[in-house]
C-alpha cells in the first residue's frame, strides 16, 4: 500500500466515524463530468476522496462540498467565482483553484488542481479594500495530502483549540496569487 493509498483509507475511517450518514462516493462518470464543466483534471488525490470516500459530507469543520447540487457545490461554486472573474480589471478567483469547504463568513478552502501537491489555498475575502484580490490569498497547506493530515491528526489552524499551540502553521500569503489572478481575467 503507498503512502497515498494509506492517507485515503485513513480519511475514510475518519469520515465514516465522525458521520453516520455519509453521501455515496461517486463514479468515475460523474467525475469525468465535473472534469468536463471545470474544463481541466482534479488533482488526482482530490478524485481520489471524491471516488473512494464520499461526496463530501466529511472533512474540517463545515466539511468537504459536493462536487454537485442544488445548492453549494464544489461544480457550481468555481463556475459562479471564474464568471465572475472573466473580463474584469481586478480577478476574485484564480483559474485551476476549486473551492471544496466553506468556512463560513465567505472564506474557502481550495485545492489548486495546477499544481503537483495539490496546494490547499484559503480565500478569506473579509478585508478586500478594492483593487486586486490577491491580500485575500492565502496558502493553508503545501499540499492536499498534508491539509489532510493536520485535519487527522486535529492540529490545523481551524481546530478550537489550536491558539493555544504555539506549533500550529497559520495560513501564509499566496505567493503565486497576483500572478495567477492576473493570468486569470482574460
Amino acid at each position: 500500500m503507498t503512502d497515498i493509498d494509506d492517507l485515503v483509507q485513513r480519511v475514510a475511517v475518519r469520515a465514516a466515524s465522525d458521520s453516520g450518514d455519509l453521501p455515496a462516493p461517486v463514479d468515475d462518470a460523474r467525475i469525468a463530468k465535473a472534469e468536463a464543466q471545470l474544463g481541466f483534471a482534479l488533482h488526482p488525490l482530490l478524485a481520489r476522496l471524491y471516488g473512494e470516500v464520499a461526496d463530501g459530507g466529511f472533512g474540517p469543520d463545515y466539511q468537504l462540498l459536493p462536487l454537485f447540487g442544488p445548492g453549494s457545490s464544489v461544480v457550481g461554486e468555481y463556475l459562479e467565482r471564474r464568471q465572475a472573474s472573466a473580463g474584469v480589471e481586478h480577478p476574485e478567483w484564480p483559474e485551476g483553484v476549486v473551492p471544496i469547504l466553506t468556512w463560513g463568513c465567505a472564506m474557502y478552502a481550495g485545492v489548486d488542481c495546477f499544481s503537483e501537491d495539490g496546494q490547499v489555498l484559503l480565500f478569506e475575502p473579509n478585508p478586500y479594500s478594492g483593487g486586486s484580490w490577491e491580500e485575500c490569498w492565502f496558502l493553508d497547506a503545501a499540499g492536499l495530502a498534508a491539509w489532510l493530515e493536520t485535519w487527522l491528526a486535529g492540529t490545523g489552524w481551524f481546530e478550537e483549540d489550536a491558539f493555544e499551540n504555539e506549533d500550529v502553521a497559520e495560513p501564509q500569503p499566496w505567493d503565486q496569487a497576483a500572478d495567477r489572478l492576473l493570468s486569470s481575467g482574460a
